[in-house]
C-alpha cells in the first residue's frame, strides 16, 4: 500500500539554511501557511487567505526581512573578531605546535577572505577560492621554505582551523545568543591529493642513513634503529621514557598520551633494539621517568621534533642521498610495512602502532619485485604438486580427442 503524503501548491523564497522562508497549502485542508526558521526552531504561521500570488508576495518580504536584519544584528561578527576571540580564549590550551598553526592559519584566511568579511556569508565557493589560492601562493612563512609547493595535507590543515573556528562560535554565546546561527561551510569537502606522494626507503638508503649516523648524534642513531626495527612513528618514539622499556620482557610500552591516534598497547623488541637501548642507557646513566632522548639543553625535556627532522636532514647528506619529497622518519613505516606484509594484518598492525588494518593497506605497504616472484614461485610449486590444477589447462591428447568422436558404428 502506497503511504506517500499528498503533496499540494508550495513555493520557496530566499537561500537556504539562511533566510529561506517557504510557503504552502496543505493538502488535506487547503489551508496556506507561511514556514521560517527563527534561531534554529521551525516556525509555522497560518495565513488568513487563500491567494496565492499575496502568499508569495509575503515569502519574499519575509524572506527579506530576515537577511537585512541578519546583516544588521551585533551577534554577525567579522572572521576578524571571531580569529582574535578563539586565538584568546581557545588556542592557548593547546601545544606549542598548535597554537603556532592556529595564529599563521588565521593571518592566511584573514589575508585570503579580509578581516571584515561577516563569517556567517561563507561559502562552498569560498572553500575552494582558498584552496586555489593556498595552491598558487605556496607556503607562506619565512624562510628557505617561502614560495615553496604546499600539498592537500598542508591545506586541510588550515581548513580545519577554520571549521573549528566556526564550530565553536556556533556553540558559544555572547549576550545569550549564539555568535553563529550555525557554521555555514559545514560539510565542505578536504582537497584531496590525486597521487599521493609516500616514498617508501629502501635498505640500501637505510644502511647509507645508518653508516652516516654516528657523526651525526647517538641519540639519533638510536632513534634511526627503534624506527627501523619497530616501525613506529617518530614522534612515539622521541616521546619514550627509560621505564617504558621491559627488559625482562624484551618490549616496549607505547603510551596513548603520546600516540597520534591515542593507540596505548606493547610490542616486542628485536636484538638490535634492545641492544642499542643498552649503549644509550649505560652512557646516559638514567633509568626510570628520564626521557630516552632528552633535549641537548633541557633534560628535562623531550628532544622536540624539529630536532628529530633536521638530523634526518643531516644524515641525508652525509649519506650523499638525494632530497625525495615525502622521504623522510614516515618512509621507515612503509618499509616496515612492506618487509612485513607477510604477517597477518591484525598482528602487523598492533606492531607498527596501527589501530585499522585498512590503513596499512591504503597508505604504508608497496608492491615490490621480490614478494611478486615469491609468490608466483609458489604458485608454480602449488601447480606441480597439484596434477588436477595443471591437468585442466593442457591440450587434450590425441587418444583423448579420438574417445570423443562419434563411432561411425
Amino acid at each position: 500500500m502506497n503511504h506517500a503524503k499528498p503533496q499540494g501548491w508550495s513555493y520557496s523564497a530566499g537561500e537556504r539554511g539562511r533566510n529561506r522562508v517557504r510557503t504552502y497549502q496543505h493538502p488535506e485542508t487547503g489551508r496556506l501557511f507561511l514556514e521560517l526558521y527563527e534561531q534554529g526552531k521551525r516556525k509555522r504561521l497560518a495565513l488568513r487567505h487563500s491567494d496565492h500570488e499575496e502568499a508569495k508576495r509575503q515569502a519574499d518580504e519575509v524572506a527579506a526581512r530576515i537577511a537585512l536584519n541578519a546583516r544588521a544584528t551585533p551577534h554577525a561578527p567579522t572572521l576578524n573578531t571571531l580569529f582574535d576571540i578563539y586565538l584568546a580564549e581557545v588556542t592557548p590550551s593547546k601545544g606549542k605546535s598548535k597554537q603556532s598553526h592556529d595564529h599563521r592559519a588565521a593571518k592566511l584566511f584573514l589575508a585570503c577572505f579580509g578581516a571584515d568579511r561577516p563569517a556567517s556569508t561563507l561559502n562552498r565557493r569560498d572553500w575552494d577560492h582558498y584552496i586555489q589560492w593556498r595552491r598558487e601562493h605556496g607556503d607562506r612563512r619565512t624562510g628557505s621554505s617561502h614560495g615553496n609547493p604546499v600539498g592537500s595535507r598542508i591545506i586541510e590543515y588550515d581548513l580545519r582551523f577554520l571549521q573549528a573556528v566556526l564550530n565553536w562560535a556556533a556553540k558559544s554565546r555572547a549576550d545569550g545568543t549564539p555568535m553563529l546561527e550555525r557554521n555555514p561551510i559545514k560539510g565542505a569537502p578536504w582537497p584531496k591529493q590525486a597521487t599521493p606522494n609516500r616514498p617508501a626507503l629502501s635498505d640500501e638508503e637505510y644502511q647509507a642513513l645508518f653508516q652516516a649516523a654516528s657523526t651525526i648524534s647517538p641519540q639519533f642513531r638510536l632513534a634511526l634503529i627503534l624506527a627501523h626495527e619497530t616501525g613506529h612513528r617518530a614522534n612515539s618514539i622521541r616521546m619514550l621514557r627509560w621505564s617504558d622499556i621491559d627488559w625482562a620482557g624484551q618490549s616496549v610500552r607505547w603510551r596513548g598520551e603520546n600516540d597520534k591516534i591515542g593507540f596505548d598497547h606493547a610490542t616486542p623488541l628485536t636484538e638490535p633494539a634492545l641492544q642499542a637501548l643498552e649503549v644509550q642507557r649505560d652512557a646516559q646513566q638514567a633509568i626510570g621517568e628520564a626521557w630516552v632522548f632528552p633535549a641537548p639543553k633541557d633534560p628535562g625535556q623531550p628532544c622536540s621534533r624539529h630536532l628529530f627532522r633536521n638530523w634526518w636532514l643531516q644524515a641525508e647528506d652525509g649519506a650523499g642521498l638525494k632530497r625525495v619529497r615525502g622521504r623522510g622518519w614516515h618512509s621507515l613505516r612503509r618499509k616496515f610495512a612492506t618487509e612485513m606484509k607477510h604477517t597477518p594484518l591484525r598482528d602487523l598492525s598492533h606492531l607498527g602502532g596501527w589501530k585499522e588494518p585498512a590503513t596499512i593497506l591504503k597508505c604504508y605497504q608497496r608492491a615490490d619485485e621480490a614478494t611478486m616472484r615469491a609468490a608466483l614461485e609458489g604458485r608454480a610449486q602449488l601447480q606441480t604438486d597439484g596434477t588436477v590444477s595443471v591437468n585442466r589447462h593442457r591440450e587434450p591428447t590425441p587418444s583423448t580427442k579420438s574417445h570423443h568422436k562419434t563411432n561411425p558404428a
